[in-house]
């Protein structure tokens, strides 16, 4: 099976940031019924991405946790971080890490985003590299939502 990794081309009128687009794509995938892992760089931006989540309106509510937490049922949504290890099989990868995740081969489908700044725009560049050098079926489009 093919795996397809979508690249989202953020510029300077992009009215959202990265993690608020991360949050919208997860919910349309899981509208769609997908289970979502999204791959945070830091703790912090998980707990960031988990609040901005819950703040979304009751109508647009999509059930999620952070890796680690105890729920009763698994969630179609999980948040990780580097260094905290998802333990759900998913659909669909979202990374916001600087890197291509080691776990990334278990998926076959993947976002990731190209931000403006030069630094993280180089990143990106190189996590476009090893995805194909992977064999990953790569795309790019850009960011409206």
């Amino acid at each position: 099976m093919a795996k397809n990794a979508q690249f989202y081309i953020l510029t300077e009128q992009t009215p959202l940031s990265v993690e608020q687009l991360a949050c919208n794509l997860a919910a349309s995938a899981w509208r769609l019924g997908k289970r979502i892992l999204i791959a945070c760089e830091t703790e912090q931006q998980a707990l960031d991405i988990d609040e901005a989540l819950w703040q979304r309106d009751p109508d647009e509510f999509v059930p999620h946790n952070l890796s680690g937490e105890a729920t009763q049922y698994p969630t179609p949504i999980e948040i990780s971080w580097k260094g905290k290890r998802n333990a759900q099989q998913r659909d669909l990868l979202i990374n916001l890490q600087q890197t291509v995740p080691e776990f990334s081969h278990s998926f076959i489908q993947l976002i990731d985003f190209v931000p403006v700044e030069e630094m993280p725009k180089a990143q990106a560049r190189e996590r476009y590299k090893q995805l194909r050098i992977q064999g990953w079926q790569l795309s790019t489009e850009n960011a409206q939502t």
